[in-house]
């Protein structure tokens, strides 16, 4: 019939129904859902119906099933690596659309990473430094491809050290969608030389708590990479 409207099957409405609960904070991780009997007799469904919907919601990392006598589905408690691959496709898809440029991704780059580099540098523990030193290249003997692995990862320590987990959760998907480099046609002689020296920089900012001196160089960091790839 013209107009109508296709229902979506029920184990969908019932993972949509349950992520409601999840997401509003009703259930809270940690908590075990009710067993899936109970379930089929609470909302009219056959016991498959429970399942693929239980499945869907364990794929979307939401909650997590374990078996045997203690076991059951619980909320899971949130971890900002699995929720970034839930945005990471479509973060993707975004960055490579007619309707998202490298300007747009710089502008969110900086909108990130300048506060995170301050927020890092009061609240970063000894093992990010010892993670961000890790994420240090040698442009004089390393390769192009660990020189491109080695700048995002540099950022998304940078991110995690913040200790917010949200800065982290937005970051990851960014730093796997695009990184701005993919421009690597006519880069400077000295442009790798210049990334290495501003992470040097902007790392021992972050040792020394200089909250002003890391921002400031995220920043100019950032400025010389959006007018090298301009």
């Amino acid at each position: 019939m013209t107009g109508s409207t296709v229902r979506p099957p029920a184990y969908q409405q019932l993972a949509d129904e349950l992520r409601a609960e999840i997401t509003s904070g009703r259930l809270q991780p940690g908590e075990r859902l009710p067993p899936e009997p109970e379930l089929c007799v609470k909302i009219g469904v056959s016991r498959s119906t429970v399942r693929e919907a239980l499945r869907l919601l364990a794929s979307q990392h939401l909650i997590v099933t374990t078996r045997g006598v203690t076991g059951g589905s619980f909320v899971a408690h949130p971890d900002a690596g699995q929720l970034a691959d839930g945005l990471s496709t479509g973060f993707a898809l975004l960055a490579h659309s007619a309707d998202v440029g490298l300007a747009d991704l710089l502008e969110l780059r900086r909108a990130l990473e300048v506060p995170a580099a301050g927020l890092a540098a009061v609240r970063r523990a000894d093992s990010h430094l010892t993670e961000l030193r890790g994420t240090l290249f040698d442009p004089a003997i390393d390769d192009f491809d660990t020189m491109m692995a080695a700048h995002p990862a540099f950022h998304r320590v940078m991110a995690k050290a913040t200790g917010n987990p949200l800065f982290e959760l937005v970051s990851l998907p960014l730093y796997e969608a695009t990184y701005g480099e993919e421009v690597t046609d006519g880069l400077p002689a000295d442009y790798w030389n210049r990334i290495d020296a501003d992470h040097r920089a902007i790392l021992d900012c972050v040792v020394a708590r200089d909250a002003d001196g890391a921002t400031r160089t995220a920043a100019a960091h950032l400025e010389f990479i959006a007018e090298t790839v301009r």
